[in-house]
């Protein structure tokens, strides 16, 4: 499995934005230094040192999708699956629309005992989704700031233009950067709105038994086995109820999964 090379701080982003970089920076490249030394033992077959300095990056703070993913690709050669599709699933919620990543995901799943297969979409609900979901978090972030602020600017130039042509084309231009800048913002709220609603969690015992209610005393309704995705939709005193993805509920100890 290829590694993503490209490692972007989500601080670092926030930094260039601000025009406040200078202290990251200098922070930044002690862990661009570790995440290509993990790059590195991971090239050369070293994974359980790989996997210590990724998993030393995201101790000190720092996340992106490349680290999640090569954290994931780690584990899967180590063999551990659960744990592999955690942080393939960590990166997914930062970048939905890889394909990388989400081909990861599906390899990752043929390799669980649980072949879930998902209750189908109506096409404009998942049509939606494809639109909310292309861009990373970041990228809509970046771009509505961008395009917010050079619209502003053509507006200012709008302001003080003196040629009628400039005037109007800057009037234009402005209004339709202002405007799509804000459908940014209102794309990337959907998006973290979509990741909140789907509060999930990878499962990582051998076998589960899933109950029809929230203690040891309540029937079992089927098993489920380690790297099976669940979504959570309660809590109850040490017990979560679940839902797979075909729409089968019922409850599960909370010791038993790891939440993405």
């Amino acid at each position: 499995m290829k590694l993503k090379t490209n490692y972007k701080l989500t601080g670092q982003r926030i930094g260039l934005l601000l025009l406040l970089s200078f202290p990251l920076f200098s922070w930044g490249s002690d862990y661009r230094a570790l995440y290509k030394k993990a790059n590195d033992q991971y090239a050369k077959t070293q994974y359980e040192d790989a996997q210590k300095s990724y998993i030393q990056i995201l101790d000190g703070g720092y996340e992106s999708e490349a680290v999640y993913f090569n954290l994931g690709n780690t584990y899967f050669k180590l063999g551990d699956i659960p744990s592999a599709l955690l942080y393939y699933e960590k990166a997914h919620k930062l970048a939905p629309g890889d394909d990388d990543i989400n081909f990861n995901i599906y390899f990752a799943n043929s390799k669980t005992t649980d072949k879930v297969e998902p209750e189908p979409e109506f096409f404009v609900t998942q049509w939606w989704h494809g639109i909310i979901l292309f861009f990373p978090i970041g990228t809509l972030s970046l771009l509505s700031v961008l395009f917010l602020i050079a619209g502003s600017g053509l507006l200012v130039l709008y302001l003080f233009a003196n040629a009628v042509a400039v005037k109007k084309l800057a009037f234009y231009t402005g209004v339709l950067l202002l405007f799509s800048g804000l459908v940014f913002i209102f794309i990337s709220n959907r998006q973290t709105h979509y990741f909140n609603d789907h509060h999930q969690a990878i499962i990582f015992s051998g076998s589960v038994n899933v109950k029809s209610g929230p203690g040891d005393q309540a029937g079992t309704l089927f098993v489920l086995h380690d790297g099976t995705k669940v979504n959570i939709l309660d809590n109850n005193n040490g017990w979560i109820k679940i839902q797979l993805a075909n729409g089968n509920e019922g409850w599960i100890q909370q010791s038993v999964i790891k939440e993405i």
